[in-house]
């Protein structure tokens, strides 16, 4: 009887808190060879693919809005000039103007127009109403199509001998070609794809947004439109701000349809349009239409950089 305890202590479990406190016994598990080159793949191939389509043909768009470079000659003989493209855009280059009042037009009806029904459009799908898938794959569907094909579409309705919208009227107003006209059928055009971009956009931040929220709201009397714009609105402020770098960026982009129609001339000039013109086109001036470019580009950063800053600050939080 008295050797049971010492048979009892040889056979005695090591407590568990010399491997378990803290997490410290635990093996790190190693990654293997095959893992290591998967991830160094997975990181490097997307870091090559965004430095060399991205990143390096922006800065050789920076570098030679400097210089009169032709597209022909060869690099060794491109001559800098500074300042003057950008001098001769503001100065002596006619269709700039129209073309900025155009980008600034498109971003207003995009914004004013096109934005808020596309909300408007999220809250009443979010409703659950019947039919409510129909409507929704019905209103983005134009967002899959290019707008080109859009530009084609339409072309069906603006027809000025067999088009839809003269037919029902009975007119002969040449939607396409008439200067005072066309900028407002390619809006409605571009209009008709935006909103469904961003109904879609809305309809997936409703339903990210707490119901008690609402529920809450309701006892204490709040109506329905109060509760959306005081409660619902705010409460979505990350999509707000994507939907308004995302319209600012559209009405900058917008190239397709107008260049379809007539290459961005007799009155739907826009400054991509201008791009493709002087670096594509029969001018074939590198550097003019580089300083174009890069114009565009320092626009379109205020906006990025103004979201980045958004989304930062929110992680934060």
């Amino acid at each position: 009887m008295s050797d049971l305890p010492l048979i009892q202590a040889d056979h005695a479990v090591p407590p568990p808190a010399a491997t378990t406190k803290g997490g410290r016994g635990r093996r790190l598990r190693l990654l293997s060879r095959t893992d290591r080159v998967v991830i160094t793949l997975m990181v490097l191939v997307p870091l090559l693919l965004v430095t060399g389509l991205v990143w390096l043909p922006a800065v050789a768009t920076v570098l030679l809005s400097g210089t009169n470079w032709d597209g022909i000659g060869p690099v060794s003989e491109i001559e800098w000039v500074g300042a003057k493209n950008y001098d001769d855009v503001v100065n002596i280059y006619p269709p700039f103007v129209p073309a900025v009042q155009n980008n600034l037009l498109w971003l207003a009806a995009l914004f004013v127009v096109a934005t808020p029904f596309g909300m408007f459009l999220a809250v009443l799908l979010d409703k659950e109403l019947r039919g409510s898938r129909f409507y929704q794959t019905a209103l983005y569907l134009p967002v899959v199509l290019s707008l080109a094909l859009i530009g084609f579409v339409w072309q069906l309705i603006y027809s000025r001998d067999q088009g839809l919208l003269n037919g029902v009227f009975g007119g002969d107003t040449d939607w396409y070609g008439d200067p005072d006209v066309n900028i407002w059928a390619v809006l409605v055009a571009a209009g008709w794809r935006h909103v469904g971009y961003i109904m879609l956009l809305y309809l997936a931040g409703l339903k990210g947004v707490d119901p008690s929220l609402r529920e809450a709201a309701a006892v204490d009397g709040s109506s329905e439109t109060s509760t959306f714009f005081r409660v619902v609105f705010p409460v979505m402020r990350p999509i707000n701000i994507i939907v308004l770098v995302v319209t600012v960026i559209e009405s900058l982009r917008a190239f397709d349809l107008v260049w379809v129609i007539n290459k961005g001339r007799n009155g739907l000039e826009l400054i991509s349009a201008l791009v493709t013109q002087n670096v594509v086109g029969e001018a074939s001036r590198i550097g003019f239409g580089s300083a174009l470019a890069t114009i565009m580009l320092a626009v379109s950063l205020v906006f990025i950089t103004i979201y980045l800053w958004t989304v930062m600050r929110e992680d934060k939080r």
